[in-house]
């Protein structure tokens, strides 16, 4: 018996190739099915704080303004010892702020602190907004 042409070779791979496409096509629903829901209060409201966290006043609360500035910050604005610390929010409910970057936290007040952590002291500086 002969080896298996290319023919049969080349439609071989296209049927596994289409059964596994078919696979994947079914398989985000059941992924979104395994995966546990998030919890409603992700994308609530923050609460206000105020607080001396090392020897800082940080301050949060609800900003009142709607500039660009405060788009970013989900309508929430922080201070740390009474300059403003640009906050955004993620799509997916953390915070970021422009001192922790490329660290998400969970809550502004977490934000806020770790911008402490890691000014280590030095002065905040305002932002400017464009």
């Amino acid at each position: 018996m002969p080896g298996p042409t290319r023919r049969r070779a080349l439609s071989t791979a296209a049927a596994l190739a289409a059964a596994a496409g078919a696979g994947t096509l079914l398989a985000p629903g059941a992924r979104a099915a395994a995966r546990p829901q998030e919890p409603e209060h992700r994308h609530s409201a923050p609460e206000s704080f105020d607080e001396v966290y090392h020897g800082r006043r940080i301050q949060g609360r609800p900003a009142a303004g709607s500039g660009h500035h405060h788009e970013h910050g989900g309508g929430y604005a922080v201070f740390v010892d009474g300059v403003p610390l640009h906050l955004m929010r993620n799509a997916d409910g953390t915070w970021i702020s422009v001192i922790s970057h490329y660290d998400p936290v969970p809550t502004p007040l977490a934000a806020a602190r770790a911008a402490v952590d890691e000014l280590r002291g030095a002065a905040l500086l305002p932002f400017p907004a464009n």
